[in-house]
């Protein structure tokens, strides 16, 4: 996932050398819907990412640009991470996966709920949530 390492030109090859990993998106659905922003938070997280699997994937967000590193205001042990302006800009497609899957898959009933906001009104969910993730980022 080198930053500067491409298989070819194309558009969809390029951004799955970023983010195409079994765990990468994984992380940027943390960050954007449930929060985390600590290497602990994501450790938690029900897929259970091994931490020398998690610390490479974060490093490599970050050199994609996709995520920054803070310092953590209560800890000098911890750092956090927040996502990139670039990384907010996958929200869509992040949106889309999630309507796929449930149009294909069995999903919680819990997100059922969430995906039934955003299908009434897909776009202004979107930007809505953008606007609130954008926020963040500045606050």
């Amino acid at each position: 996932m080198d930053k500067l390492k491409k298989r070819s030109d194309c558009p969809i090859s390029c951004s799955l050398d970023i983010f195409g990993d079994k765990w990468s998106l994984l992380i940027i659905r943390d960050m954007m819907f449930f929060a985390k922003s600590t290497y602990g938070d994501f450790l938690k997280s029900a897929e259970g990412i091994a931490t020398n699997i998690l610390a490479a994937r974060l490093q490599s967000l970050e050199d994609n640009k996709l995520i920054v590193k803070l310092e953590h205001p209560d800890s000098r042990a911890k750092v956090l991470y927040q996502l990139t302006k670039k990384a907010i800009d996958l929200l869509p497609i992040i949106v889309e996966l999630y309507l796929w899957a449930e149009k294909h898959l069995d999903i919680p009933a819990d997100l059922k709920a969430l995906l039934k906001e955003a299908k009434k009104e897909k776009d202004k969910f979107i930007k809505t949530k953008t606007q609130q993730l954008i926020k963040q980022i500045a606050g």
